[in-house]
């Protein structure tokens, strides 16, 4: 995976797929201009041949292919982009008969090529028409390499349950010998999982402390949580200088009792409607004071108390901090958090960077943006920075999530889906079974936490119980997954077979063995191990059981 620029564009995935003429080489065979832009086909002086659209003047002015889509079908699409001056976002639009899909979104530059990814489907199978757009008309537009291939449902899940396998899970093998080294037919093995390696949780708020059906219907099912509303600023500091870390300090001592991590979310939130009332009235320097203030106060508390920080939560979208302190608002706050909580992971957390592709301020490009600008502060450099995506989904476009994940993973950062939910509507939990399978079936994806915080008036946009902490269809698909990919305490049994040997596939993590056989009368052996990457391609485990 590429997300820098390259002097020349790789070949397209898939040979280009369904496009016709994806490299160039044939001039610009089934190719034509959209709108009133003017084509010309280009060779470099590496032999390497393009099409480029010049003398635009309206923003969808470009290059245009005519295909067929089919409502049954995912569809992955790519494509290599240079302008000819300065930076731009170039989106790749499909015209069809309902409407417009943007694919996806790169900011493209010159003399290099940048690699554009995405995908989409369609409600009704018929002609679409692909096209490139680009608000700044002052740019040619370069394109080459360009690849549509289309996946029908039972291959995409094929894909998603093959990774699972790969990644999440490994083979164990255990041979059972008597005290001779000869091996025990019919030996009797147990294996119980203490701990699953993958965190997989859900949000909680303070309702937890005080109802016991809420406690036993979480702690039986998750391994990580993030509080919805107890760290956050107006929160903590409702009037300038009176702190209150009551609520947070105990759903903590309540997380850490039964074994449950937690995520810092958040020290900031850049969305001007949710400071605390206090801080709009105050002047810069006074505003640098509090925010100084408060990072320290909350990452020194809980220091060493959580698993990652949300330093700035949103700040593609908004922009509270910058508009009053400067443009590196943001980076300047991680420089903060580095020197605070340096050895913690430091997330920058967003929303609509997986879920909405026609959302500009927060394409995987702009994210990567953001990132670097962050990374490039002076003193940042060895900040341990990590992706937060927010997941927050109306109707989810899976070949896009797909490779939205891939242009971020290949900033080989720790990746977290950090408050995944659904819109309500009668998909709901059809889309959030969809949803956690790419995610989960994703390489880098290391954690999923789910926003569905429990309360009695209802939740945020999606609860996975009613009242009386009984599973809806969303609790049902969530149950169904934890078992299925083995990330809830189980159990498993068997026996050797006639080599003594016993084989089993589970998910990455914690396990207790317990072996016996008929002439081991008076004894059995119990034998903890963990599953990893790493201990699965080991060599048998060899059990040896005394008469």
């Amino acid at each position: 995976m590429v997300c820098r620029c390259l002097a020349t564009p790789l070949r397209p995935q898939y040979d280009g797929g369904i496009i016709v003429n994806p490299e160039l080489n044939h001039s610009l065979e089934g190719w034509s201009s959209f709108g009133e832009a003017k084509l010309q086909h280009r060779e470099s002086s590496e032999g390497n041949k393009f099409v480029v659209a010049h003398s635009r003047n309206q923003s969808h002015d470009s290059i245009s292919q005519k295909i067929n889509l089919e409502s049954d079908k995912l569809y992955t699409f790519s494509a290599w982009i240079q302008v000819s001056n300065g930076s731009a976002p170039v989106t790749a639009i499909f015209k069809t008969s309902s409407g417009f899909i943007h694919a996806g979104a790169v900011v493209a530059e010159p003399k290099c090529w940048s690699l554009l990814k995405g995908g989409l489907t369609v409600n009704a199978s018929g002609p679409a028409e692909l096209y490139f757009e680009s608000n700044d008309t002052s740019v040619e537009i370069w394109v080459d390499s360009i690849s549509l291939q289309p996946f029908t449902e039972e291959e995409w899940k094929s894909h998603q349950d093959q990774s699972i396998a790969k990644i999440r899970m490994g083979n164990v093998r255990i041979q059972a010998v008597d005290a001779q080294g000869n091996p025990l037919t019919n030996a009797t093995i147990y294996i119980q999982q203490k701990a699953s390696s993958f965190p997989f949780g859900c949000a909680i708020n303070k309702n937890i402390l005080t109802n016991n059906a809420y406690q036993n219907w979480f702690t039986s099912r998750f391994r990580v949580t993030t509080f919805e509303d107890e760290m956050k600023w107006y929160s903590n500091e409702p009037s300038p200088g009176h702190e209150d870390y009551s609520a947070a300090d105990a759903m903590l001592q309540f997380a850490r009792s039964h074994g449950i991590a937690v995520r810092g979310h958040n020290v900031f939130w850049d969305d001007p409607h949710f400071q605390p009332g206090w801080v709009n009235s105050l002047t810069k320097r006074q505003l640098f004071s509090a925010t100084f203030k408060r990072l320290n106060s909350i990452m020194h508390r809980y220091k060493g108390q959580v698993i990652g920080w949300d330093v700035v939560n949103e700040n593609l979208h908004w922009n509270f901090f910058e508009s009053k302190l400067g443009s590196k608002a943001s980076a300047l706050m991680y420089n903060w958090a580095v020197k605070a909580d340096g050895a913690n992971t430091l997330f920058m957390n967003e929303f609509n960077t997986i879920e909405e592709s026609r959302d500009g301020a927060s394409t995987p490009a702009r994210y990567l943006q953001k990132l670097r600008e962050i990374q490039t502060f002076p003193g940042n450099r060895n900040a341990r920075m990590a992706i937060g995506l927010e997941s927050h989904f109306v109707t989810p476009n899976l070949p896009y999530i797909r490779s939205s994940i891939d242009i971020l993973a290949a900033t080989r950062l720790p990746i977290w889906i950090t408050e995944l939910d659904v819109q309500s509507g009668p998909n709901q939990a059809w889309y959030l079974e969809q949803v956690l399978r790419e995610v989960h079936a994703h390489p880098q994806i290391q954690g999923i936490v789910i926003w569905a915080a429990w309360n009695p008036q209802g939740c945020y946009r999606m609860c996975l119980t009613d009242n009386n902490f009984r599973n809806l269809a969303t609790g049902n698909v969530v149950d169904k997954l934890l078992y299925e990919w083995g990330l809830k305490a189980s159990a498993s049994s068997g026996a050797t077979d006639a080599n003594g040997s016993f084989e089993a596939n589970l998910s990455y993590g914690d396990y207790e063995l317990e072996i016996s056989h008929p002439s081991a009368m008076n004894s059995s052996l119990v034998f903890k191990f963990n599953v990893s990457s790493t201990t699965a391609s080991l060599q048998p485990l060899r059990l040896q059981l005394s008469a």
